[in-house]
């Protein structure tokens, strides 16, 4: 019984000093957060994960902003608020809001101090943002600065999944964030050097006119192509991918081209030969052209006179050309040769409206990847531009404006000019029904009288407005290559 009650007692001091310890832990923890500042609060989270680290089973990495002794910036650092501005939740109530001149969007990220909870394929990883103020002496004098650096916790047994896959992972994801963050830029050329401006081109892959399947192939091909560094390398290609383009006017080439540098955020070189003097010129432009990015030659047919080659491919070319000239083989080489491999991921588009006017050496197997016909309007392409102009999916007269589109050649330009005459759908479809009828025809655009397309309240917008060339695309064939 005196054995019982020793045990009693004994459990009895024991709960009352676990609850004393508890209740002053409890205090000390809302002196520290209520009272003590932001950097001494860090400091001593800081000492006390230390000391407890030592006796847990808890992992910690340490990732500095820069590197003490050379003052060097650590691309991890960057990396990983780049990344952990994509898992902040509502439940932090400390945040930091920037604003860089280059972006549009504000940028919420950790304050110092404040930390989250990552998980990466079932592994819990926690993070945390630690500030220390460090004073160096030197012949001027102390001077103090602000040292910042992230501590990632985790399980001692995740170590090797943690730097071989979370970390380069983190360096990954953080790359595609801020090529999505960025302003896409459209370079042009003088001589041999580029001049840039911001690219504000709306086409995307969902607003483009064009046959759905085909819209399919292409996505799947820029899809695999961005994926394929190993794949080029193993098999010695340069990474590059080449597109043929070719088509009627207003078929939509222009916006095609746009719609895949917003898809891929590439930038743009659009390259005028025009202004390109001589060979090596051509080849300085090449060369100041950065990794993903799109080189687009428009209307290739017509752009320069370039010198054609006699006989087999590989023969000299004709002696008569300007030395200075820009000639075909120094374009091919450009395309696939020696100094296509200057840069990697980069796409190469040519456009043309007479394909069989290019010289057989541009259509050659391995040069243009894919050739794309840039066809006519039909009826998924009606549908996408019906879509983007007045916010309908059906309609009554959908069916009628599909059976002429099968038997009327009009380019989605055309189309498009039609449905934006009016507001009022009802008003633009039959715009469109009778400029398609008087197509079949054979006639010309007959003048439509204001007085049949008013509305009720006698407002309408009957002026012909000139779309630019490319404002819809329809696409009916694509051939790889």
């Amino acid at each position: 019984m005196d054995s019982h009650r020793q045990t009693l007692e004994s459990a009895k001091k024991y709960l009352t000093t676990a609850a004393s310890v508890a209740a002053s832990a409890m205090l000390a923890r809302t002196v520290v957060k209520e009272f003590l500042p932001n950097e001494l609060r860090t400091l001593l989270s800081s000492g006390f994960d230390r000391l407890f680290s030592r006796v847990s089973t808890d992992s910690v990495i340490v990732i500095r902003q820069t590197e003490r002794r050379w003052h060097i910036s650590n691309e991890l650092y960057d990396a990983a608020g780049t990344y952990l501005r994509t898992k902040i939740s509502p439940a932090l109530k400390r945040l930091r809001a920037s604003k860089e001149k280059e972006k549009n969007n504000i940028i919420i990220s950790l304050d110092d101090g404040e930390g989250l909870t990552d998980v990466f394929e079932g592994v819990e990883y926690k993070w945390q943002l630690m500030l220390q103020q460090e004073t160096s002496s030197s012949r001027v004098g102390e001077t103090s600065a602000d040292v910042r650096w992230y501590e990632l916790n985790f399980h001692s047994k995740y170590k090797d999944v943690t730097l071989n896959t979370y970390l380069p992972h983190i360096l990954d994801r953080s790359k595609e964030i801020k090529a999505m963050d960025r302003r896409l830029k459209l370079h042009m050329n003088e001589n041999d050097s580029w001049s840039e401006i911001d690219l504000h081109h709306p086409a995307t892959m969902d607003t483009l006119a064009m046959d759905a399947q085909l819209k399919r192939t292409i996505l799947e091909d820029l899809a695999r192509f961005v994926k394929r560094k190993e794949y080029y390398k193993r098999i010695g290609k340069a990474w590059k991918r080449g597109y043929l383009l070719f088509g009627p006017p207003g078929t939509g080439k222009s916006s095609l081209i746009a719609a895949i540098a917003n898809y891929l955020r590439f930038d743009i070189y659009d390259l005028d030969l025009k202004e390109v003097n001589r060979n090596s010129d051509l080849k300085s432009l090449l060369i100041e052209m950065t990794n993903k990015s799109m080189l687009v030659i428009e209307d290739i047919d017509c752009s320069v006179d370039l010198q054609n080659r006699d006989g087999e491919e590989g023969e000299k070319e004709t002696k008569s050309h300007n030395n200075n000239d820009v000639t075909l083989s120094a374009l091919l080489n450009l395309i696939d040769g020696l100094w296509s491999t200057s840069g990697e991921e980069r796409i190469i588009v040519l456009t043309t409206n007479y394909k069989d006017q290019l010289d057989p050496a541009l259509l050659r197997p391995g040069r243009m990847d894919m050739h794309i016909h840039m066809g006519y309007c039909g009826p998924d392409s009606f549908r996408v531009l019906a879509s983007n102009y007045h916010a309908i999916d059906e309609h009554p007269l959908f069916e009628e404006i599909d059976c002429l589109l099968k038997e009327v050649e009009a380019t989605p330009a055309e189309v498009a000019e039609e449905l934006m005459r009016s507001d009022d759908a009802d008003i633009a479809l039959g715009a469109l029904i009778l400029f398609l009828q008087n197509k079949r025809k054979g006639e010309g655009r007959e003048e439509i009288l204001l007085e049949s397309l008013r509305t009720d309240d006698g407002v309408i917008d009957g002026e012909k407005k000139p779309l630019e060339i490319g404002q819809g695309e329809d696409q009916t064939s694509a051939e790889s290559k």
